[in-house]
């Protein structure tokens, strides 16, 4: 048996916490037109199972919902993107390959 850190989450834990985000951040990808309530429920979930077994957000789904109200932003090309759900404005430098 391997010695890990005191308070560090065995490895296959924090696996699966990253599978059941993985899962319920496409959920809410999905349901986000049809059912906007819930789709910002699985988002919420996501990030609450992200934060008790300390993994973090994929990257790529990391500037997909806001981070207070947890609704599906839209893509935008500008800099801004203001949130449909609770009015927050999210400034972003553009890309450089843009």
């Amino acid at each position: 048996m391997s010695e890990r850190p005191r308070g560090q989450r065995p490895a296959y834990q924090t696996g699966i916490a990253k599978e059941r985000m993985e899962i319920l951040l496409r959920l809410a990808k999905k349901e986000a037109r049809t059912h906007p309530d819930r789709s910002r429920r699985y988002a919420l979930l996501a990030r609450k199972i992200g934060m008790r077994y300390n993994v973090r957000l994929p990257p790529e789904w990391k500037r997909v919902f806001c981070k207070s109200c947890g609704a599906l932003l839209p893509a935008g090309r500008g800099a801004t993107i203001k949130c449909p759900g609770c009015d927050r404005i999210y400034r972003r430098p553009p890309r450089r390959g843009d």
